[in-house]
């Protein structure tokens, strides 16, 4: 328990998804006057517990390029620490799901010709990754963190650009449309396994059990889960593989922009 600290307010426009909070932990968890981080992803808004020095945290944000914006401080009396056990009960959770969701996502989108479900799929294991090794560096040093961050931003990379290519590849062809039940089936799971995942997140801190962030508008990957449904819908409308391929280079756009947002940690 610490005492006399100062709590500074965030608004923070670009904190859309779970993936965005785990990149802003991972950038001011460790510096040693930062006590707590307190998210609330439904409003986008962060509280910093920290002993002084604001500019400075203020400028960690301004570098994630989130938009973030100063709204205040406040002294703080008391606050309790985050705890490292359950920070680690919560990282498995979301990252068994997601690696789950990303073998079956992979092994039907390759079975039913839909790029849509290889592009999601590749969007949960690139999350997955980011969790597994989020899960070494709870309660490490900074410099670890960002090793972290340059490996997992590396890996998001190279997975876009591999789906990329495929899409390109199969825009010049022509292929048979994907199998559109597959694709709204499977979505519509991995946007429930995808919702699951966001409540256990906002439960790593109890002071933030008051959190019930939407899931339509705190995630991305919810928002490629629907978009992909959407895709199949209109396959089984036009009998044409291009609506499965655009959704395609969209959710691997999103991909490539986590990729670098993650890189940014590590400078």
């Amino acid at each position: 328990m610490e005492k006399n600290l100062i709590k500074s307010s965030y608004k923070i426009p670009g904190m859309d998804c779970p993936s965005e909070e785990r990149i802003i932990r991972m950038k001011l968890e460790g510096k040693n006057e930062i006590k707590k981080l307190g998210f609330d992803l439904s409003n986008r808004t962060l509280d910093v517990f920290h002993n002084g020095n604001t500019p400075e945290i203020t400028a960690s944000l301004d570098s994630l390029g989130m938009g973030a914006k100063w709204v205040g401080s406040a002294e703080c009396e008391m606050i309790m620490e985050d705890s490292n056990h359950q920070q680690k009960r919560i990282l498995w959770a979301v990252l068994l799901i997601n690696f789950g969701f990303f073998v079956v996502e992979m092994i039907t989108g390759l079975l039913s010709r839909s790029m849509g479900l290889v592009a999601d799929s590749l969007d949960m294991l690139a999350d997955a990754v980011v969790y597994g090794l989020s899960l070494m560096v709870v309660g490490r040093s900074v410099l670890k963190k960002k090793r972290v961050a340059l490996v997992s931003g590396y890996f998001q990379m190279a997975l876009a650009i591999i789906g990329l290519y495929e899409v390109i590849r199969r825009f010049t062809g022509h292929a048979p449309p994907p199998d559109y039940l597959a694709m709204i089936l499977v979505s519509a799971f991995a946007l429930a396994g995808n919702t699951v995942c966001l409540i256990l997140l906002q439960k790593t801190s109890r002071e933030e059990a008051h959190m019930r962030a939407s899931w339509i508008f705190t995630s991305n990957d919810v928002l490629a889960n629907i978009g992909v449904i959407v895709a199949g819908v209109l396959v089984l409308v036009t009998q044409s593989d291009r609506p499965d391929l655009i959704i395609g280079i969209i959710v691997f756009g999103l991909v490539i922009k986590g990729a670098f947002r993650i890189l940014q940690l590590a400078k």
